[in-house]
């Protein structure tokens, strides 16, 4: 047994905060804290982490995990949580490469040698959908994941869902399997109306249709249709999963092994839901460390079903030529071949990290340049006003300073 020796983190292209461990015999593990939007402030959460466990014996994954979480006050949250999630994966990637064996078999081993995996298509708002449904099929995938609708208001026209349906319709018509992500966007009178109009279209799953926030409207949306009910992304832990499990209104849960406490977090929720028969898909747009983390956790629980992965998202093609292939060696490991992923078999993560690359563009990219992801929006009255959150915060102070 070695003792923790450092801890850094990397702020990289398009928006990713990538964490290594070394321990004192030299061993190393990379992890994934990534936040999008938050980054320094997650940063801020890693320095404090940072000095409170150089020392600790890097085997002892699952104390230092209990400790993080129960040593402060105050826990839960993206930001904190985020933080212990990168360094949790870090140090599951060096107990494994110390090893030999690659994460899957530290937690159970395989129950299964390939993985399906999904793709994101449609940006943050939808366009053309079926020229990007016939990118995804050439590149191997058999199943998308897409936004269900562009903004709408409060209450609106039946008219402003019929373009959801026929977008639902053109990506199916190609063969693929389609998730639709609400994001929260859409409030209750809408989204139970256009829940209903999809449902005949029958959708891989609704993913977030109401905000967290609402557990209630989830239920009663849940208890209405029959297409699969997803959400988990902003849920951090499993006290926060587990009022959606007691009260059956999720059939596939979705953390993000970058928010929710990495590898040691996921498994434990995943072991929690299936008690409730409830299945797992990792939200992963993130970068190669995360979607290597999930797809250790995938190989080895039972309830796993597919997987989300970043390659090409428009997060990462904005930022210019940075994308899940341009931090790891072997790209190759990500190769998607009918729909599916093979099985991860090197020690640790299953990837190698380009470090020199990672600290070369590490040393360039400044916080405001990381892209961040869109807030959910708001449409008052007609839709003639139209914000997002940080604008209306900016206006709201800015009126106050006025008065004042």
């Amino acid at each position: 047994m070695a003792k923790i020796k450092t801890i850094e983190y990397f702020r990289v292209l398009p928006r990713w905060l990538f964490v290594k461990v070394v321990d004192e015999d030299g061993n190393h593990g990379w992890g994934e804290s990534t936040l999008e939007g938050h980054t320094e402030a997650v940063e801020g959460t890693l320095n404090a982490l940072c000095k409170r466990f150089q020392g600790y014996e890097a085997d002892d994954i699952e104390h230092i995990w209990q400790m993080a979480w129960r040593l402060g006050f105050y826990r839960g949250g993206p930001v904190f949580m985020s933080a212990i999630s990168g360094i949790d994966i870090a140090l599951w990637d060096l107990k494994g490469r110390k090893l030999g064996v690659p994460i899957h078999q530290l937690i159970g081993g395989k129950v299964r040698n390939k993985l399906s995996v999904y793709a994101w298509i449609g940006g943050d708002r939808p366009d053309d959908v079926e020229a990007a449904g016939k990118a995804r099929l050439a590149q191997g995938f058999k199943a998308i994941k897409m936004n269900a609708t562009e903004d709408v208001n409060w209450l609106d026209s039946p008219r402003a869902l019929e373009s959801s349906v026929e977008r639902l319709k053109a990506v199916k018509a190609l063969g693929l399997d389609a998730a639709l992500d609400f994001h929260g966007r859409l409030h209750k009178p809408m989204a139970k109306q256009l829940a209903k109009a999809l449902e005949p279209h029958k959708p891989l799953f609704l993913e977030e249709p109401l905000l967290s926030e609402h557990p209630e409207g989830i239920k009663q949306l849940s208890d209405q249709v029959s297409c699969p009910i997803a959400l988990g992304e902003r849920l951090y832990s499993r006290w926060d999963v587990k009022r959606f499990l007691e009260d059956a209104s999720v059939d596939v849960l979705q953390p993000d092994i970058s928010h929710c406490g990495g590898i040691s977090e996921l498994r434990r929720i995943a072991s929690m839901a299936e008690t409730y028969d409830v299945a797992i898909a990792p939200h992963c747009p993130l970068g190669p460390i995360a979607l290597a983390a999930c797809m250790q956790v995938d190989l080895a629980i039972p309830n796993f079903v597919i997987q989300e992965m970043s390659l090409g998202i428009h997060y990462n093609t904005e930022a210019g030529d940075y994308d899940i292939t341009s931090y790891v060696k072997d790209a190759s490991v990500f190769d998607v071949k009918d729909g599916y992923v093979d099985a991860l078999t090197a020690p640790g993560l299953g990837i190698e990290v380009d470090e020199e690359t990672v600290r070369r563009v590490a040393q360039s990219t400044e916080p405001g340049s990381l892209r961040s992801s869109l807030a959910p929006m708001v449409v008052y009255g007609s839709g003639n006003m139209l914000c997002d959150f940080s604008q209306f915060t900016f206006w709201a102070c800015y009126i106050v300073l006025l008065v004042a």
